[in-house]
């Protein structure tokens, strides 16, 4: 999910920073430029965290700024298909709940969250099983698996992850240890 990276990039550097230590500005330079920002081969570049080595300066005719080839540390967030996450849901609607997961938001379709019934109660902004009466909501902690990934660089937010909570050991963190807990006290009772 999340790496430590090593990558080298060319940057430009305004002006007004030239003043200011070159590995100093170079940083800044780096930090505007790339996080936030995503890549299909890297993912989303957190946070930039080291600068390695920055090389000579590079004066473009007619921009007064210097361009400087870095080596740099950063931090990203890759997601990988079948990859299991934990993450708050941020937001309840009525075909499914969306879970934070690190810098993105993914999709957990309502037909993927259990094998039950479920239903929107629009009034409390939450998810309901018919049969066992299990609710989601918006803050609870859950473990998903990713089953889709179309990741769109030029525009992040319409990226799509799609999730599944419709196995053994995923959901809502709550129900995973009510059915461990059941499943010991049925092989308790069997062993007996």
């Amino acid at each position: 999910m999340y790496n430590k990276v090593r990558l080298a990039d060319t940057v430009r550097i305004a002006p007004e920073l030239l003043g200011d230590d070159v590995t100093n500005a170079v940083r800044i330079a780096l930090i505007d430029k790339l996080e936030g920002e995503i890549d299909k081969t890297l993912g989303a570049i957190v946070a930039i965290i080291d600068v390695v080595e920055v090389g000579d300066g590079h004066i473009l005719a007619g921009d007064g700024a210097v361009y400087y080839d870095a080596t740099f540390d950063a931090i990203v967030f890759k997601l990988e298909l079948q990859e299991i996450i934990e993450g708050s849901v941020v937001e309840i609607v009525e075909f499914g709940s969306f879970i934070g997961i690190g810098p993105m938001d993914g999709l957990v379709h309502v037909s993927q969250i259990t094998d039950e019934y479920i239903s929107f109660d629009s009034k409390n902004a939450r998810l309901v099983t018919k049969e066992s009466n299990r609710s989601l909501s918006e803050g609870d902690y859950v473990r998903a698996r990713v089953v889709a990934l179309s990741i769109n660089e030029r525009e992040p937010r319409d990226s799509k992850i799609g999730l599944t909570m419709r196995q053994p050991a995923l959901g809502r963190i709550e129900w995973i240890k009510e059915n461990m807990m059941d499943k010991e006290k049925e092989e308790s009772a069997e062993a007996k």
